[in-house]
Formats: structure tokens, sequence, C-alpha cells
């Protein structure tokens, strides 16, 4: 296969993924308290960077569901976008899961502050928290297993 189309490919596949994911998990994926169980895909960017565009398209196909608010389709999707960016460039593993974690906690934690009235600041570290104990327990167990078949899979 081509490298063009390995990328399209890849990013596709980990797109449906994140989508899939939340939306069957949709009790916890949304709201001011989440373990959105998909977050666990934002350590893929530290192994190929089909995985940035995936995690943007897969987070705005997970949003379109969101019962709280349409605009997350937006804020949520960029915060992902931006993470996966910045996940990409960490120099350590420890550190990938480190920009979701921030990234949402504060634009989807101000999102739904100014969209649902929930407080600021409590709403901020919520989610902030919620994406660090899905990011870097189920993130980094992720990343382990991954190190060992990499040589397979990107």
């Amino acid at each position: 296969m081509n490298a063009r189309l390995r990328f399209i490919v890849t990013a596709a596949t980990i797109a449906a993924l994140y989508a899939v994911i939340t939306i069957l998990f949709i009790p916890f994926s949304y709201g001011p308290v989440q373990l959105r169980f998909s977050e666990i895909l934002t350590v893929l960017p530290f192994f190929t960077p089909a995985a940035i565009p995936g995690l943007f398209v897969g987070c705005i196909l997970g949003n379109i569901l969101n019962p709280f608010n349409p605009i997350d389709i937006v804020v949520g999707s960029i915060a992902t976008l931006l993470a996966a960016c910045l996940s990409r460039i960490m120099p350590k593993k420890w550190l990938v899961p480190l920009p979701p974690v921030i990234l949402n906690g504060v634009f989807v934690g101000t999102e739904l502050h100014f969209v649902a009235g929930f407080p600021l600041l409590l709403t901020i570290l919520s989610v902030a928290i919620g994406e660090a104990i899905v990011c870097y327990i189920g993130g980094m167990m992720f990343m382990l297993a991954l190190d060992k078949i990499k040589g397979r899979l990107f």
C-alpha cells in the first residue's frame, strides 16, 4: 500500500474508532463530569501523524450526538485537534497525554460554563480530571501495548 493511501486509511480508521467509542458510551462521554473512553486514542499521534486528522474527524462525528450542546462539535473538536498536534511533538511518552488533559479541561470546561451555566473552575477541573484518568491510565496502557506491536501497525 502506498504511503498516502496508508495515511488516509489509518486516519479514517482512527476517526471511526473514536466516534464509535464516544457514541457507545454516551452516558460517560458528555457533560461536566465525563470519562470519554475514546480519549484513550489521543496517544496515537505519538505513533503516527495520521492520528491528528483521525482524532479531529472522529471527535466531530462523536460530538454530533452531544445532548448538552452542539457547540461542542466545534469547540471540543478544535481542542482535540490542537491537543493531537501537541501530543505528536511531546519529547517524552509520559507527556503525550498532557495536552488532551489541559486543552479539553480548559476548552470544554469553559464551553460548558458559558453554554450550560456550570461553575467555571469546577467544570474545568472536573473535565480535566476525567480526561487525566482516561488518558493517563487507559492511554498509557494503550501506549505500552502499541510499543510491543507498533512495527506491525503503523
